[in-house]
């Protein structure tokens, strides 16, 4: 069931899609678990193939709330046929959703398409971590991923910071418990909201400005947002230390991280790959057998 889909047929798809990346490794690992993650963010959906550890490819598409259970099939066949692995290869499926709508959605193309149950993650599953948030229902699923990945790999005290849609910080102590966080608004959403609530401000691309200040407006909106949320970054890392009386390693992960990194010496490692590496891990530990 290998190749690749006349180019007419895969034109379509990526228009149907909206946007994909896709970065391929046509060999996998005979004998291992070939797991497909799915990361459902508020802005995309990141998607990953696993075998056994090893993730041989990942692949981002917009987020589409009207976008159906044969809809979403016909794109992960593509992609997973352009990585030369067959459909029945496919051993099991696991959801981290942030957008409740599209988990029957998703669920019912793993049923259908995939002839398996995906584990969706979220209250009742097994995740190694202990969460001491007030309500534990109320932790993201995406943000008990990033945890549990983060602690597994490098251990605790840990700060972890996505940069999505929003920019989430996560705390989990040395023992591995989930202590909480702070929710921020992502970069992008803030610039389009400069946009769309102003008469005179562009939208801008998202390229780092030379100097801090800024001698045309699009160079002004860029220092703000690559120096204003550094320096957030910097002062919330600073503050929630010293709450902690300790200090944390700070993991840095998200579709921008590397926009920000660059500009500030605070953030301790780079983990573009956290999420995905966090949904196998806790397929793993509720399916200790595999």
């Amino acid at each position: 069931m290998g190749g690749g889909s006349p180019p007419n047929e895969f034109s379509w798809l990526l228009s149907l899609a909206g946007s994909a990346i896709f970065a391929v490794s046509p060999k996998y690992c005979i004998g291992f678990i070939m797991l497909l993650v799915i990361d459902v963010g508020n802005s995309n959906n990141v998607i990953g193939l696993f075998s056994g550890k090893k993730l041989l490819s990942h692949w981002r598409i917009r987020t589409e709330w009207n976008r159906t259970a044969d809809e979403y099939w016909v794109l992960f066949k593509e992609f997973i046929q352009s990585n030369n692995v067959g459909i029945d290869n496919i051993d099991d499926i696991v959801i981290a959703c942030v957008v409740p709508p599209l988990v029957p959605i998703l669920q019912d193309m793993a049923r259908k398409y995939f002839s398996c149950e995906p584990l969706v993650v979220g209250p009742g599953i097994k995740t190694g971590i202990s969460i001491l948030y007030n309500n534990p229902a109320e932790v993201g699923a995406d943000r008990i991923v990033n945890s549990v990945a983060a602690f597994e790999k490098y251990g605790g005290p840990l700060i972890i910071v996505d940069f999505g849609t929003a920019t989430t910080f996560d705390v989990v102590s040395r023992k591995g418990e989930y202590l909480g966080g702070v929710i921020f608004p992502g970069v992008q959403i803030s610039l389009e909201a400069l946009f769309k609530h102003t008469a005179k401000l562009p939208r801008i691309d998202m390229l780092a400005p030379e100097n801090v200040i800024g001698k045309s407006t699009v160079d002004s909106i860029r220092s703000g947002a690559v120096h204003g949320f550094t320096g957030m970054v910097e002062n919330l890392v600073r503050q929630i230390k010293t709450e902690l009386g300790q200090n944390a390693q700070v993991v840095a992960t998200g579709g921008i991280v590397e926009w920000i990194a660059s500009n500030t010496t605070v953030i301790d490692t780079l983990d573009p790959f956290l999420t995905l590496d966090g949904m196998r891990i806790i397929y793993e530990k509720n399916h200790p057998e595999n």
